[in-house]
């Protein structure tokens, strides 16, 4: 990856430093054998670091390689190879239903438990991974060997999510599921939150399809859906009072363009 310059002066070299930053964190230091993005850079009582690695934060990893390659801070070729061997990891991983946990053992593939009884399949995070996933299959459109295999394992892994299965018979996804604890979690995915991707990947899934009674009787009757006041002089459509975290407005956007989307 090219270096990058010290010297900030203008708003793009300091919109550089910051991507260069951002890609350095999921190109330098991501895990040595998986190439999976580590879920943090500090180490911390009873939590290996080095060696846990995370499902969804890999999906805006991939998206950072991507921008990278666009950028000129890598090469075509050095991005393929690294998603490549992420997708060569992931294909043994250990998933439930086609459905990541958040968080992997780099070296192993085997489940680290986030929580006490979420040690299972994590759907929202995988929501994150599979959107990086499929725009890496929709960048890599060469006709050449090697971005034809990409895409082909990119099918395989997306296909092999069962959604349909995470809303167990009801009109509402699940976010968590335990082959040791079940459904303890009893975690439905309403909104308005960072969760809209999993439904908007849900009901295109080409195998496992949710239907749109998932989405507007789950989804979109959320406690904190609705909102329709103003702060600051601007006008919120969705969400809690203010807004709540900006993840909420981040994380579903950075594969799903929301110019023009409408919500009935």
């Amino acid at each position: 990856m090219a270096t990058m310059s010290a010297d900030v002066q203008t708003d793009e070299n300091l919109l550089d430093k910051v991507q260069r930053s951002t890609l350095a964190y999921f190109w330098d230091f991501a895990h040595p054998t998986s190439g999976m993005a580590r879920e943090r850079s500090n180490p911390v009582d009873g939590y290996d670091y080095l060696q846990t690695v995370c499902s969804g934060g890999t999906g805006f990893g991939i998206l950072a390689l991507i921008a990278g390659i666009e950028r000129g801070f890598l090469t075509r070729a050095e991005g393929l190879e690294r998603v490549q061997h992420i997708v060569a990891f992931l294909a043994k991983a250990e998933t439930y239903r086609g459905v990541f946990p958040h968080f992997l053992h780099g070296e192993t593939g085997e489940t680290i438990p986030f929580s006490e009884k979420d040690d299972g399949g994590d759907l929202v995070e995988t929501a994150y991974l599979m959107a990086g996933l499929l725009c890496a299959r929709q960048f890599f459109a060469t006709p050449a060997p090697r971005e034809d295999d990409l895409r082909a394992q990119i099918d395989k892994l997306w296909h092999a999510v069962e959604w349909s299965w995470y809303t167990r018979g009801r009109d509402v996804l699940f976010w968590h599921a335990s082959p040791r604890h079940g459904w303890a979690l009893e975690h439905p995915i309403t909104g308005w939150n960072e969760c809209l991707i999993a439904y908007i990947l849900a009901a295109g899934s080409p195998t496992y399809p949710i239907s749109p009674a998932a989405y507007h009787e789950g989804w979109a009757k959320g406690d904190v859906f609705r909102n329709g006041q103003s702060y600051f002089g601007i006008e919120l459509p969705l969400g809690p009072a203010y807004g709540g975290p900006l993840f909420f407005s981040q994380y579903s956007f950075l594969c799903l363009d929301p110019r023009g989307l409408r919500e009935r």
